[in-house]
C-alpha cells in the first residue's frame, strides 16, 4: 500500500499530500487548479492530468475537497475515480460532507469491489503542515486497521467511529461544537475590549479557567495579530453549519444555539469575509462595537 493517489489540493489538502511524500510514498496528484499539483511535483510527486488517471497507479485514493457535489462529481464523473477502479482499491474521503453521501458513496463503491471510508478530520492548517491531525473515521474496521500507516503519516491519532457514515456524523458534531466556542471566544472577547481590558491579558486568564477552548487559544492570538489568513475559511464553516443543522432536522432535534452561530457566519460571509479565517467573525462585532480587538504589537 506504498501507492497513493491524492485529489484536492486546497488549504488541507496540500500538506496532507506533502507529508506523505516526505514519508516516502509515491504520490499521484490531481487538482482541478494544475498549479497546485505542480508545487507537489517539485517535491517528487507524479501529476495526474484527470481524477481516473490518478487511480490507474494506485493502492489508495484519498480525496480532500469542498463540498458534497466536488466529493461527487470526482468520483462518479466523467474521468472519475470510479471509471478507473478495480476490486481491493481503497478510497477514503477526509471532505466534510453529509454522512447521507458518505454512505452513498460507500453503497456505491462497494457494488465496484471497493472498500471506502470516511475519514474527515479535527484541524486546521497547521495541524495538517505539522502532521498532527485528528481523523474520525466511518467504514470497515479491516480497512481502518490497513490504512493505520497513512493516517499515522498526516495524523497524531485515528479514531474508528463505526460504520460508513459515522466519521462524518462525528466530524458535523465537532464541527458545531468548534463554531460555537469560536463564537462565544469571539463575543466575549470583544466585551473585554469594549470595556477596556487588555485582550492579551483576558485570553491569558480564560487559558487559565474552564472557559478555555482550543478557539480561544488559537483563533484569539490570531485576531489580535489581525491575521486573517485563512486556515478554515468562514464560507466553508458556513457551508458545514449547514450540514449541520440539516442534520439535526433529519434527527429531529432543536438546536437553537448552532441556528444563530450559523447566522453569525453567514453575516460574516455576506459582509465580504468568506475568504478569510473564521476568525472574521470578529470584524462583525468590531464595526456594531467601533472597536479594534489587537494586541499591543499591532497598536
Amino acid at each position: 500500500m506504498n501507492r497513493i493517489g491524492f485529489i484536492g489540493l486546497g488549504t488541507m489538502g496540500m500538506p496532507m499530500a506533502g507529508n506523505l511524500l516526505k514519508a516516502g510514498y509515491d504520490v499521484t496528484v490531481y487538482n482541478r487548479t494544475r498549479e497546485k499539483s505542480a508545487q507537489l511535483a517539485e517535491q517528487g510527486a507524479q501529476v495526474a492530468e484527470t481524477p481516473a488517471e490518478a487511480v490507474r497507479n494506485s493502492d489508495v485514493v484519498w480525496t480532500m475537497l469542498t463540498a458534497d457535489a466536488a466529493v461527487h462529481e470526482v468520483i462518479f464523473g466523467d474521468n472519475g475515480v470510479a471509471t478507473a477502479a478495480r476490486r481491493g482499491l481503497i478510497v477514503i474521503d477526509s471532505s466534510t460532507v453529509s454522512p447521507t453521501t458518505s454512505k452513498d458513496l460507500a453503497e456505491r463503491l462497494e457494488e465496484l469491489g471497493v472498500d471506502f471510508l470516511d475519514a474527515p478530520v479535527a484541524g486546521s492548517k497547521p495541524q495538517a503542515t505539522a502532521g498532527v491531525l485528528t481523523f474520525m473515521v466511518g467504514g470497515p474496521k479491516a480497512t481502518f486497521d490497513a490504512c493505520q500507516p497513512l493516517f499515522s503519516v498526516m495524523g497524531k491519532n485515528a479514531y474508528y467511529m463505526g460504520e460508513n457514515g459515522a466519521g462524518s456524523y462525528t466530524k458535523l458534531a465537532n464541527n458545531t461544537m468548534g463554531a460555537i466556542n469560536l463564537l462565544a471566544m469571539t463575543e466575549s472577547l470583544m466585551m473585554a475590549v469594549k470595556s477596556g481590558i487588555d485582550p492579551e491579558l483576558f485570553l491569558q486568564v480564560v487559558a487559565g479557567g474552564g472557559a478555555r477552548s482550543g478557539m480561544a487559544e488559537n483563533r484569539g492570538p490570531k485576531v489580535l495579530r489581525r491575521d486573517f489568513q485563512a486556515n478554515f475559511a468562514s464560507r466553508l464553516m458556513l457551508k458545514d453549519l449547514g450540514l449541520a443543522q440539516r442534520l439535526a432536522a433529519d434527527l429531529n432535534m432543536p438546536v437553537p444555539v448552532l441556528s444563530v452561530v450559523k447566522e453569525m457566519l453567514q453575516t460574516t460571509v455576506s459582509q465580504g469575509y468568506g475568504d478569510e479565517d473564521a476568525c472574521a467573525v470578529v470584524k462583525c462585532y468590531e464595526g456594531w462595537l467601533k472597536v479594534t480587538a489587537q494586541g499591543h504589537s499591532q497598536t
